[in-house]
């Protein structure tokens, strides 16, 4: 334990909650409010690479990808988000069929394993365009997997069809979907999502959504947004509830903490979170959710070195290659706008670990001179020693 902890505390409390680290116990709502307002960054960052080495070994993972954002316009306007437009506004677009294939064409010549994709909710669109994203994808390359709509989307979905949201997962499963991104789930306290998302659907229907989702067979990531107006409090209950439904379920993949940029917003008078910020809450993150297999260091949000240094505070992915990714860019981020395989490869190692790219689904991906294809499950291979 000593070793463990690096000799940086005496406080009692934080060493009982340290010695049930080590030994895979899990930490309660209190325990996890005071790490994070007692534990100092070393010890926190210290407990959470015992969990993220217990899980997946010196491996870093990462993904070859394409974003695609196929409308700006939302008839939601979170005081927090720099991306969406009115239906007027000169900045508003709205991609087309011919479009949406192309991006699928140019995703499919880098060799991009997977599409996400995310937008605003265009209030002019029916349901079916939305399929037809996903239908324009499928049919233009039905190898690449396709990541698409949060739960935020799919509820804006039931609402304007009026059908229940299994019927809704259907049809897009149908069309081509493969699973679900985390986004929309902001902070699910009340006290603050209204503040920072008023009218959009609350954080009991995004975890309903995702309880639907896989039910239904869907894998699903998720998300915290941090770094606003919420406090320790209201982080730790959202990490809880996440665990409480993979607890249930076992459908996530993989948990993203999204640092806040306020830059371009409505919350544009409050300081971005720092590094040090950063890296409390990945390593938290890794420490509270104990049923999560996977921690992801969002570089896009993080900056490349902090993302780095994040490999050893709990986060064992670093996405991926993130082309044409506008929401977090049109809210100030400052890192580029897509980056490579080679770059990806160079900051895990740097950062000590091994580079293993897998595909959406946490698979191997094996490269060759023929193009890529899917190898073993990433559990496999860590339970085999691979």
């Amino acid at each position: 334990m000593d070793e463990l902890v690096g000799g940086t505390t005496t406080d009692k409390r934080l060493l009982a909650i340290a010695a049930r680290v080590q030994e895979g116990q899990r930490v309660s709502f209190a325990d996890g409010v005071y790490l994070d307002e007692h534990a100092d960054l070393l010890f926190l960052g210290r407990l959470a690479n015992v969990v993220r080495e217990r899980k997946n070994g010196n491996r870093a993972y990462y993904n070859t990808n394409v974003h695609l954002n196929p409308t700006n316009v939302c008839v939601y306007r979170c005081v927090f988000c720099a991306f969406r437009a009115d239906l007027k506004a000169d900045r508003a677009y709205t991609f087309s069929s011919e479009m949406i294939r192309q991006r699928t064409l140019e995703a499919t010549g880098s060799g991009a394993t997977e599409i996400h994709v995310v937008g605003g909710l265009h209030h002019q669109k029916p349901f079916d365009w939305y399929v037809d994203v996903v239908r324009v994808i499928h049919e233009t390359n039905p190898r690449i997997h396709i990541k698409a709509w949060t739960a935020v989307e799919i509820n804006w979905f039931s609402f304007i069809t009026k059908k229940p949201v299994d019927w809704v997962l259907e049809q897009l499963i149908e069309a081509g979907l493969g699973s679900m991104p985390g986004g929309g789930a902001e902070i699910f306290d009340p006290e603050i999502r209204d503040r920072i998302c008023e009218h959009k659907s609350d954080g009991q229907a995004w975890l309903e959504v995702h309880r639907r989702a896989h039910q239904l067979g869907l894998r699903t990531n998720a998300t915290m947004l941090y770094g606003h107006l919420e406090d320790t409090r209201h982080r730790v209950d959202h990490l809880q509830r996440l665990r409480e439904l993979q607890d249930d379920t076992g459908g996530f993949q993989t948990f993203i903490p999204l640092a806040f940029h306020p830059e371009n917003t409505g919350l544009d008078h409050l300081d971005s979170p720092s590094g040090l910020m950063d890296l409390r809450v990945m390593a938290l993150s890794r420490v509270m959710l104990d049923n999560f297999d996977h921690i992801k260091a969002y570089w896009i949000m993080l900056g490349e070195k902090t993302a780095q240094v994040a490999l050893s505070f709990g986060a064992d992915d670093l996405d991926g290659t993130v082309v044409h990714e506008r929401i977090y860019h049109d809210a100030g981020a400052g890192t580029p706008e897509g980056i490579s395989v080679e770059e990806l490869h160079r900051m895990i190692r740097e950062a000590g670990r091994e580079p293993v790219e897998r595909d959406t689904l946490y698979r191997h991906v094996i490269r060759d001179d023929q193009g890529w294809s899917i190898g073993e499950p990433i559990e496999t291979m860590l339970a085999t020693g691979a």
